[in-house]
């Protein structure tokens, strides 16, 4: 049976804003202990993926430890995981940030350079730094996750240059537009979820984010992947 303060996984891989990420775990009522252990991974009730900085590098220091196909293997099983960020755009099959590099896999997909993005013609900055909004994917709802409850077009903090384009559509939970450019912005599937903003710099629309999160640990309602679903 689940406890009522679910201990959560972060996973320590030399890239993530660590201790905000805990922080918020603790605020909505769950135990967060930053790791770099797989062993410890994989007694936790759920694991948190967050990161910031290179793919090529993340996805190298992840195998190096062992922890890649840990992640891989304790999804499979049916362990929800919530990947933030660059967490995010490790899930996906590969990456074409600074070269070609081969992802975790669990979301079939690319990571992709945020392209050219304009604003009344004029170019806008990339890297995306700062607030903008999250709505609801075509054809989606936002019920039963960790966005439940949020209106559509809330606002979240976004720092990136690369986004995610999964193969198959259906798993986008919520889209965002930068200038005239529309990207995924979150994906959910069995038990997955993940975004590109960092709910732990998103103020309260982020913190229910993680009690929702909680919530779902402590019901219970996730389910494996399928063994023919990357």
């Amino acid at each position: 049976m689940m406890s009522d303060h679910p201990n959560i996984a972060i996973v320590d891989y030399g890239m993530g804003n660590l201790y905000s990420v805990q922080l918020g775990c603790e605020r909505a009522g769950a135990r967060g202990e930053v790791t770099s252990e797989p062993s410890a991974v994989e007694q936790a009730d759920a694991i948190i993926l967050p990161g910031v900085g290179a793919f090529g590098d993340a996805i190298a220091e992840l195998r190096r430890t062992g922890m890649a196909d840990a992640l891989v293997a304790l999804v499979r099983s049916g362990k929800p995981l919530f990947g933030i960020c660059l967490g995010f755009q490790l899930l996906m099959t590969e990456s074409f940030e600074f070269g070609r590099h081969r992802g975790l896999g669990l979301i079939e997909g690319a990571v992709v350079r945020l392209s050219e993005p304009k604003s009344s013609g004029e170019a806008l900055k990339v890297p995306q730094v700062g607030w903008n909004r999250v709505w609801r994917a075509e054809g989606r709802e936002w019920e039963g996750t960790p966005l439940a409850g949020l209106p559509d077009g809330s606002f979240m903090y976004f720092v990136h240059s690369f986004v995610v384009v999964p193969a198959i559509r259906d798993v986008a939970l919520s889209v965002t537009w930068y200038g005239d450019t529309e990207f995924c912005s979150s994906i959910s599937r069995d038990n997955l979820f993940a975004c590109q903003f960092h709910p732990e710099r998103s103020g309260p629309a982020g913190l229910e984010m993680y009690r929702n999160f909680v919530d779902i640990l402590r019901a219970g309602g996730h389910r494996a992947l399928p063994s023919g679903r990357v």
